[in-house]
């Protein structure tokens, strides 16, 4: 029976389908139906080519599967359960496991007997639970391959010990705000313990643990760029970029509201209490040369980290893979469908991402055929539980393996599905305190209990194989062997492609050869400025230099401000700056990670990524002395400057490029025009643009707040409507604005000497009608100013 009204039922019908038909074309980085319709964008998995060849001519189908035949038999049985006598729609467990229903990986079983080995440290409990994953229905592609039996076992103290596997363990990227900080810091302090290492995920970390056995050697580097610091990156051992991920791919990380307390929201560099969703783009990479470039100026903040990047698998990652590596990374992730799916949107939990085993056998073979194997360290996550797991997945390819969901289990996690609420009944995955105090009960310990399982499982399986180290056994697809399924499907699949290596000569490596994947660029000018400056930063005690820069000379800065933040923290040397006087263009991304203690005076230009990611010092830039073009009407810097800025100051006497202070989360700028997408994202600070904008200005802005010149009466058509509104700073209630505007410009002409800020100034009360202030609907316009008044330099 229909309740309601028909009518209102259809429109709410067609309002979810449109609703999710918006969320894959955002997903898949598609604007218009039109190039929507017939792009194909999916994988067939588990498709016969037969269905392919007729029904998805030109898709992608990797291992053969299901028939005509198999569909008429599936139909069949849906007829016949049709006319039972009526009973209650089942559930049937498709996201919530229910008895009797779609089998679970993660069911009651595994994970009781998985805490009560790691909470008793009880090797039968253990082994019971490695029996019901190794032989459980087959549920993963894995499950279908078998070691082979027929090789010459040698006694397991031959094996490597378990400290040697400990160091290719890594729990997986789990933020800090997505779970409490006693899961996050238990993580740390396990993996620490073992000489593995722990990941930070995407949020930041609280400086305190820095130093030591609470600091995460892994920090992620996302699409958002929430507290990412020269001090946060300077911290790591590994530093990673988080391209996608694979339980959700083509969505940014996601954080309710809920669970952005003032601990969260600090550390975030936010306000409490709002949603933080992070940009399903990383804004600086639209193509394998900026991949290249964001890598570059990681390796330069911090020069002792290799940097990792995390990709998803899917049809053609091999090349992908090449590409990374070619773009100087030092490990690449193949992350599968299986993980993470705790925080994803129901949306993403079935139908998206690939299985890790497709996407790493493709990333393996490709970097041996094109010489990249040797170069980069290749590793695998999403629904690792066990020691077969690791072996098979070390077969494959990945000499390193990642544990997102289990290392949860084990010290607490029940797989309630709630992580989302803030309301987790285990206090794993929630800021609640009461909820932390009362129920949490997981330590560092647990998580060690559970790798030491899995590592004497390894050695064991390694034993019956004859191989004595991990190293010998990456890429033996000759030990694997296809078994067949149970059902007419199964028996369909064909998984030949993950063993083949008979088309790459034998004497490609398997493995890395080299310690790291040094770029080309020896960034020379950067080595010149530490050795001029290196004296005075460590005595912390500043001093003036002077360079010529090139559009050679890219990361400009960075170099410094990692140092500066690993010897005395963000803002350490904010009171005696080291200060650089630079004439010329420079290369991308000057002034990238910006530390307090390092100020910057460019005369000239900029290109992108100018401040990008920067928490303090600053940043100046004008067009040479004797110049007769006008600096409103002239480019000075590029795109994307000030991405997930936190702090400081940039004063560019030009206008700038598209999306300019995207992401920005504290830093104060002033420029003289901007492109489209100005303020996106933002969500602290203040921008003040002396001049024209593009469209779609302050999309998705939720803080902050910025000032805009509007001399054509344009804006009014320009900015996004969503979420913020504008005013005019023309009354009582905004004449602290106008005092404070007034002073913005008059330390922009101060610094960069600008005439069109001077101008402004000898007419203030003229121009002031033309001004618009632009802050987030939900801000109040007085917290606003007090806020930015008391914000600390």
């Amino acid at each position: 029976e229909l309740l309601g009204d028909p009518l209102k039922s259809q429109h709410n019908f067609r309002k979810g389908i449109r609703k999710g038909l918006m969320k894959i074309l955002s997903k898949m980085g598609i604007s218009t139906i039109a190039s929507y319709r017939g792009s194909q964008l999916f994988e067939a998995i588990g498709l016969s080519t037969e269905i392919v060849d007729l029904c998805f001519t030109g898709v992608s189908s990797r291992i053969e599967g299901a028939t005509f035949a198999d569909f008429q038999e599936d139909l069949e049985w849906v007829e016949q359960n049709a006319w039972i006598a009526r009973k209650p729609l089942e559930q049937g467990g498709l996201l919530k496991y229910v008895h009797g229903g779609e089998y679970h990986a993660y069911n009651p079983e595994v994970i009781q007997n998985i805490q009560q080995a790691v909470q008793q440290n009880d090797q039968k409990a253990y082994d019971r639970f490695a029996d019901l994953v190794n032989n459980r229905p087959v549920a993963t592609i894995r499950d279908l391959l078998a070691l082979r039996k027929d090789v010459k076992a040698i006694d397991i103290s031959e094996v490597e010990p378990v400290s040697e596997l400990f160091k290719r363990f890594d729990t997986a990227a789990m933020s800090l705000g997505a779970l409490s900080p006693e899961a996050h810091e238990a993580l740390a302090e396990a993996m620490n313990g073992l000489g593995g290492r722990s990941n930070s995920g995407e949020g930041g970390e609280d400086p305190k643990r820095y130093g030591t056995n609470k600091n995460s050697k892994i920090k992620q580097i996302a699409s958002g760029r929430f507290g990412v610091t020269p001090h946060y990156l300077s911290s790591a051992d590994v530093l990673q970029i988080k391209v996608a991920q694979g339980a959700k791919p083509g969505e940014g990380g996601q954080l309710p509201g809920g669970k952005v307390n003032n601990l969260i929201a600090t550390l975030r560099y936010s306000v409490p209490g709002v949603t933080l969703i992070s940009p399903p783009p990383h804004h600086d990479i639209y193509s394998i040369e900026d991949l290249a470039q964001l890598i570059f100026d990681l390796k330069q903040v911090n020069p002792t980290a290799l940097v990792s990047v995390k990709l998803v698998s899917e049809p053609g990652v091999g090349t992908i893979a090449a590409g990374v590596a070619k773009a100087y990374a030092d490990l690449i992730t193949i992350s599968g469908y299986d993980g993470g799916t705790a925080a994803s949107p129901l949306t993403s939990i079935k139908y998206a991402g690939s299985p890790w085993e497709l996407g790493l056998a493709e990333a393996h073979q490709a970097l041996r055929a094109n010489d990249l194997r040797g170069k980069v360290r290749v590793q695998t996550d999403g629904g690792l539980k066990s020691g077969l797991d690791v072996v098979k997945g070390a077969i494959l390819g990945a000499e390193s393996f990642g544990f997102g969901t289990l290392p949860m289990v084990a010290v607490g996690c029940k797989f309630l599905r709630i992580c989302h609420l803030n309301n987790c009944a285990t206090g794993v995955a929630t800021q609640n305190e009461n909820l932390r105090d009362k129920h949490y009960i997981g330590t560092a310990q647990m998580v060690q209990n559970y790798f030491h399982f899995v590592a004497e499982e390894i050695r064991s399986w390694m034993a019956q194989m004859g191989i004595r180290t991990m190293e010998e056994l990456v890429g033996r697809t000759d030990l694997l062997e296809m078994i067949e399924g149970s059902t007419s499907k199964q028996k369909g699949l064909d998984l030949t492609p993950l063993l083949a290596n008979d088309h790459i000569p034998a004497d490609k490596p398997h493995t890395v050869k080299v310690e790291r994947n040094v770029p080309f660029d020896q960034a020379v000018l950067a080595e010149e400025m530490l050795q001029a400056t290196i004296a005075v930063i460590e005595a912390k005690k500043g001093g003036e230099f002077s360079f010529t820069v090139t559009n050679c000379d890219r990361s400009v800065g960075a170099r410094l401000s990692g140092e500066i933040a690993k010897r005395h923290g963000n803002q350490g040397m904010a009171v005696a700056p080291v200060k650089l006087n630079l004439t010329g263009t420079v290369g991308q991304s000057w002034g990238v990670w910006n530390a307090g203690g390092l100020e910057m005076r460019l005369e000239g230009d900029a290109n992108d990524y100018v401040g990008k990611g920067m928490t303090g010092g600053k940043l100046v830039v004008f067009p040479p002395k004797g110049s007769e073009f006008k600096s409103q009407d002239t480019s000075i810097v590029g795109n994307t400057c000030l991405y997930g800025a936190t702090g400081g100051k940039l004063l560019a006497a030009g206008r700038a490029g598209e999306r300019f202070a995207v992401r920005n989360s504290g830093t104060h700028a002033v420029v003289e025009g901007a492109g489209d997408h100005c303020c996106e994202y933002m969500t602290g600070g203040m921008v003040c643009v002396l001049g024209k904008t593009g469209y779609n200005f302050g999309a998705g802005m939720t803080g902050g707040f910025a000032y805009v010149l509007d001399l054509d009466n344009s804006f009014v058509d320009q900015y996004n409507h969503e979420l913020v509104d504008i005013n005019r700073i023309s009354n009582e209630v905004t004449e602290g604005y106008r005092n404070h505007l007034r002073g913005v410009i008059t330390e922009f002409v101060a610094e960069t000497g600008s005439a069109w800020g001077q101008e402004i100034l000898e007419d203030f009360d003229g121009f002031i009608g033309k001004f618009w202030l632009v802050k987030p609907k939900a801000a109040d316009l007085q917290q606003l100013l007090d806020n930015m008044r008391t914000r600390p330099e």
